[in-house]
């Protein structure tokens, strides 16, 4: 017979599944996470479940050097597997008594815009490669969309109107909008498609030849190699590019809430770490950076 705490966690990683309409990737973060938590707690029933037994384990995660981002993650899904407990109708820790790590600035890692503008203009060339590798930057830019989002997009898109719909997180439905320069930087890459395969970006051989759907690793190591092209002296992963394209909506205005929507977040309190960002100083380096792209 399965002990009181593991029962409850399939009944509520069910609950996300089925009833939050969370994707599968979801389910399985948030049962690594709280399966942690059980395991080096010894957590067996909901009385388990302390205020001490969960300070001990953040200094558990803590002393193994995880970035601060993913410790919060692992607090998040207590907190809100206690919500759900109570919820349901179970007594047991207030989730409220569990504080939230803050995120700082040093945690939202944004380009200079010197720097963006180095990237988007670091490849070269008309082959396809040059082309594809052109419209993705591009293409992050303009929509702030996920890796993984990315990298399932179709083919046939409606580049005149500029609008994407994107199945995100949770399987849910959003649009997001293409730039003068992602379409254009994608029509020149379709134009030189020549294959029959319906990704939108494609992974190609050493010969250029098209071998299928790009993988999200593939992305990674191009953006990682345009960087250092460019001269950036730091790692650059795609989703520093989310991040600069959230700062720039809300530096040029844009409402909370319309850049939730845009990004795909389920809550706006995940949104709310970019505001810190939007202060006059980065309103300046906004206009400079636009100013410096229309010129061209």
């Amino acid at each position: 017979m399965k002990e009181e705490a593991y029962t409850l966690l399939e009944q509520y990683l069910d609950y996300l599944e089925i009833e939050k309409n969370r994707s599968r990737k979801t389910r399985e973060n948030y049962s690594r996470y709280l399966l942690a938590f059980f395991e080096d707690q010894k957590i067996r029933k909901l009385s388990h479940i302390t205020p001490e037994k969960v300070r001990n384990f953040r200094v558990h995660l803590s002393g193994k050097e995880l970035k601060k981002n993913t410790q919060g993650y692992y607090v998040i899904a207590i907190r809100n597997f206690l919500k759900y407990l109570i919820k349901q109708g179970y007594e047991t820790l207030p989730p409220e008594r569990i504080e939230l790590p803050k995120t700082s600035r040093r945690d939202i890692e944004v380009l200079d815009y010197r720097e963006l503008e180095r990237l988007i203009g670091a490849p070269e060339g008309e082959t396809l490669r040059a082309l594809r590798d052109k419209a993705i930057l591009e293409t992050f830019f303009s929509t702030g969309l996920r890796l993984s989002e990315l990298c399932s997009l179709k083919r046939y898109i409606d580049l005149e109107r500029g609008e994407v719909s994107v199945r995100g997180k949770g399987d849910k439905l959003r649009v997001v909008f293409l730039s003068e320069g992602a379409r254009k930087a994608i029509r020149k890459y379709l134009d030189k498609r020549t294959d029959p395969e319906e990704a939108l970006f494609v992974s190609l051989s050493r010969s250029g030849n098209v071998i299928g759907r790009i993988t999200p690793r593939s992305v990674e190591r191009l953006v990682d190699f345009y960087a250092r092209a460019a001269g950036i002296p730091k790692k650059i992963h795609p989703h520093q590019l989310r991040h600069s394209f959230a700062t720039d909506l809300l530096i040029n205005g844009a409402d909370l809430r319309s850049v939730q929507s845009l990004l795909g977040h389920a809550n706006v309190s995940t949104t709310q770490i970019y505001t810190h960002l939007t202060n006059k100083e980065l309103r300046d380096i906004h206009k400079a950076f636009h100013g410096r792209r229309r010129k061209k």
